[in-house]
């Protein structure tokens, strides 16, 4: 009687194999810990188990910084071939088409906790955040809108230095960024530079060391030339940890090292300290 008979099927499991994509993970670069991306990017990129801060665009250091509303300046502002250096223009627009910046430092107007401020956040992604004739411009008038409204200034750095296709133009960029900043210092305006990894160059000896308050991010290489051109030129071993922002801050040439979630609410201490008046004060047109 095969009929009355229960015929034993194979057992087929009912739950679907879940396929993740290949990019939604990422790697640490400091002690390789993977994870998957969303959960860096709930924690501004930093890594959850060694703490190493990663590089981030300059859109997320705006909003990071900013409250909402913030607005986007001088931004159809773009490098020109002034000495026609070869395959310059070309690289140019290569970097804007990666980077999808028209240059190497966003500048933004916004508030702090709601202190009116102006922004200057420099692109690694951009040709290594190297400084030309468009960065020392956007900073020169970024730091007369601070002039004008009597609002604090603040930049954040991330550069490998003056941009050499530029020749000497690039590096009269840092007299000029350092103009402009003497003039916010001699009307007492605020001026806070935050620098991230890396900060050198021109850029490091320039506007980037030349603030009111000085902060870094936790692990940030800082100097102008690299470790092994001075232990050339030095004939001799350099510190552990030269260059890094904690040395630095030990040695007194920073003010503080201040981890990336921390960043915004520390600027707006400090900006509140440094003005003397309260954020509704402020706010006041």
């Amino acid at each position: 009687m095969a009929w009355f008979r229960k015929e034993r099927k194979p057992r087929v499991p009912r739950r679907e194999r879940l396929e993740i994509p290949p990019d939604a993970w990422e790697k640490c670069e400091a002690c390789g810990h993977t994870d998957i991306r969303e959960k860096f990017a709930r924690n501004l990129n930093v890594c959850p188990e060694c703490d190493y801060h990663r590089r981030i665009r300059a859109v997320e250091y705006v909003n990071i910084l900013l409250d909402e509303n913030w607005e986007e300046t001088e931004e159809d502002l773009k490098s020109a071939d002034p000495l026609g250096f070869p395959e310059y223009s070309a690289r140019l627009k290569k970097a804007q088409t990666n980077a999808g910046d028209t240059d190497a430092i966003l500048t933004a107007t916004g508030a702090v906790g709601g202190l009116p401020v102006n922004l200057g956040v420099m692109d690694f992604a951009f040709m290594g955040g190297s400084m030309g004739s468009v960065v020392g411009e956007k900073i020169a008038r970024a730091g007369q809108r601070s002039l004008e409204r009597k609002q604090p200034f603040l930049i954040v750095s991330a550069s490998g230095g003056a941009r050499m296709q530029e020749g000497v133009l690039s590096l009269m960029q840092m007299a000029k960024a350092s103009a402009i900043l003497s003039q916010l210092a001699e009307r007492r305006i605020p001026y806070v530079s935050i620098l991230t990894n890396p900060t050198t160059g021109g850029v490091s000896a320039s506007y980037a060391m030349l603030g009111d308050a000085i902060l870094a991010e936790p692990g940030a290489v800082i100097g102008f030339a690299g470790p092994r051109v001075i232990k050339q030129t030095l004939g001799q071993d350099l510190p552990e940890g030269f260059q890094t922002a904690e040395f630095l801050v030990e040695h007194g040439m920073l003010d503080a090292v201040v981890h990336r979630r921390d960043l915004k609410a520390t600027v707006g201490q400090l900006l509140r300290h440094m003005t003397g008046k309260p954020a509704a004060a402020l706010t006041a047109p």
